[in-house]
């Protein structure tokens, strides 16, 4: 087994080479990409199982705020089966931690663009780290040097050269390598160059000088071999003059000769001959699949995890919570003890669908960049096998409730209070649990955008557009009787969240309230709850509030669970 580095990657998708195409078996082309060729393990079609192989991203993506020990125990909690103690999964971690050279750095915050934390080569290495754990055969690098200097590009990858026999385990180390130096070069035992899908070069890397120079192109003393082959072979740039003096001939020549030249070649017969003696042989990749953490064991380790980082993280929850105290103390100032009186409908109206409104953008505009962090922490590792989508939710689910039950309260009280609404602790509660379930069903929508839109600004627009729509056809803004019957009565008015919202909130709020009639020639009459909610906010009246609720939470259950089926029908058409 030997480790093998790529000039280039995701350009040359439709290389036939068996070698080549591993390095995208694990479901990680976009929907747009077509790929053509077969994808052989050992010569024969078939997927890579759990903890055989692992691959290492271009991007870091790991939570920022736990420190290095957590990120790696937590994966190792979540990678090993239940059958491996507590005990021997912390060892293990701190013994991949340690293969890496990251003992320093264990209690040490990860960080990332609001606090400061790992180095660039650190957190690379950490990338690793977790990816090394079940000692997997096969590991894939996409540009691990990428960002590091030279010194730190040697160190990181040398590291992960040593890999290749430790633990008694032989691996196949797959890289693409970005501008790598000479003795960083030095390291691979074998290279494959790739130039406008063409295999220029795939042999032994101490056969490749021999092979430029055989046909005219010689690396010049004291030169980077690498440096070299790159700048002979790239065909995006034309060559200047005098490097075309120095060679006798254009570039897009050179590439031609060298394409053609290896196709009759003896390394690559070579190379071909070994890959027909793999797909003769009668054996996979791997003769069973390794086991991993039961589902309850998932469910509650990302629990654990995600509660840790949310805790941590005060640019979401916490400042969410901060700036809607300061909404619902401004709205409760602004709408201060509305009196008894049938003027007073209009306020108390416009105060619990304002409520109920700015909320729901509050957690949009501010949840939804740091959902998109945690989506690629999930993405990388779903992609990986650690765990499934169905334990990604429960855990998605329950680890806010915490967070949006002070959201609702804590603003809930302040705003309910202060503007003199309908008293009474069950009327609270009614509203803090509407409040409640507004967060909820905002976080359900992003989860169900974000499966579709992975582009952060597509999506938080996309949502807007969602919220902002849902809100106009809920009955408040325009009412019911007024909608325009096509489309936006039927169906969007039924299936407006905040439709039920509003509703849910005016029943909770008129009914049982007698208000003084202090305008027209009916004053000091009554104007009863009935009537205000028929006739003025032309409410359903067939259902009390708590059905109301009841639809809400439906809602966001059929949400989460669309998310689920988007997500699984994705990974299935990928697969």
């Amino acid at each position: 087994m030997t480790p093998i580095a790529f000039s280039k990657h995701i350009h040359f998708l439709h290389q036939t080479n068996c070698i080549l195409n591993i390095f995208y078996t694990i479901g990680r082309l976009g929907s747009s990409t077509k790929q053509t060729g077969k994808i052989l393990i050992n010569g024969r079609r078939e997927a890579l199982a759990y903890g055989t192989s692992a691959y290492v991203t271009h991007d870091d993506a790991v939570l920022a705020t736990l420190t290095v020990g957590e990120a790696v125990n937590y994966s190792a909690q979540l990678q090993f089966p239940n059958s491996m103690s507590k005990r021997e999964k912390e060892e293990r971690a701190i013994s991949t931690i340690t293969q890496m050279g990251l003992q320093d750095a264990t209690n040490t915050m990860i960080g990332g663009c609001l606090s400061k934390g790992l180095s660039e080569g650190q957190k690379r290495r950490l990338s690793i780290c977790i990816q090394i754990l079940t000692s997997p055969s096969l590991l894939l690098l996409d540009e691990p040097t990428s960002g590091l200097d030279s010194a730190a590009s040697y160190y990181v990858m040398t590291r992960i050269a040593s890999l290749k026999t430790r633990d008694g385990i032989k691996r196949t180390i797959v890289a693409s390598i970005h501008q790598p130096s000479s003795q960083l070069f030095q390291l691979f035992q074998d290279l494959c160059l790739l130039s406008c899908g063409e295999t220029v070069y795939f042999g032994p890397t101490s056969a490749a000088t021999k092979f430029f120079a055989s046909r005219g192109f010689p690396c010049p003393p004291l030169h980077n071999p690498a440096d070299h082959f790159l700048r002979i072979i790239n065909k995006d740039f034309k060559m200047v003059e005098e490097d075309c003096f120095h060679i006798g001939m254009k570039n897009e020549d050179t590439f031609k000769i060298l394409v053609k030249f290896y196709s009759s070649s003896k390394i690559s017969k070579q190379v071909r001959k070994e890959v027909a003696t793999i797909c003769e042989k009668e054996y996979g990749f791997v003769e069973r699949k390794r086991r991993q953490a039961s589902f309850i064991t998932q469910c509650n380790i990302l629990l654990r995890r995600s509660s840790l980082h949310l805790f941590r993280d005060v640019s979401n929850y916490w400042l969410r919570i901060a700036i809607f105290t300061i909404a619902a103390l401004s709205l409760g100032t602004i709408f201060l003890d509305v009196t008894s009186s049938d003027a007073s409908i209009q306020a108390r109206g416009s105060l619990v669908s304002f409520v109920a409104s700015v909320l729901t953008f509050i957690t949009l505009l501010g949840g939804f960049p740091p959902f998109v962090e945690q989506m690629k922490v999930y993405q990388r590792e779903r992609l990986n096998g650690h765990y499934g989508v169905s334990a990604f939710v429960i855990s998605q689910t329950l680890s806010p409730v915490p967070y949006v039950l002070l959201m609702s309260l804590i603003p809930g009280v302040i705003a309910y209070y202060l503007s003199g609404l309908h008293r009474g602790l069950e009327r609270f509660m009614y509203f803090s649990f509407v409040l409640f379930a507004c967060v909820m069903w905002v976080e359900s929508l992003m989860m169900v955008v974000s499966s579709v839109f992975s582009n952060p600004n597509m999506g938080i627009t996309i949502c807007g557009g969602i919220v902002g729509v849902m809100i106009l056809t809920a009955g408040f803004y325009r009412l019911p009787n007024d909608l325009p019957k096509p489309f936006w009565k039927y169906p969007m008015y039924f299936v407006s969240f905040h439709k039920y919202a509003f509703q849910g909130l005016f029943k909770n709020e008129f009914l049982g309230l007698t208000l003084a009639r202090d305008q027209g020639g009916d004053r000091g009459t009554y104007i009863g709850d009935k009537e205000i909610l028929r006739n003025i906010w032309q409410v359903e009246m067939g259902h009390n509030k708590w059905v109301d609720l009841a639809i809400m939470f439906g809602i966001i259950v059929f949400y989460r669970l669309m998310f689920l089926a988007i997500t699984k029908i994705k990974e299935k058409i990928k697969a």
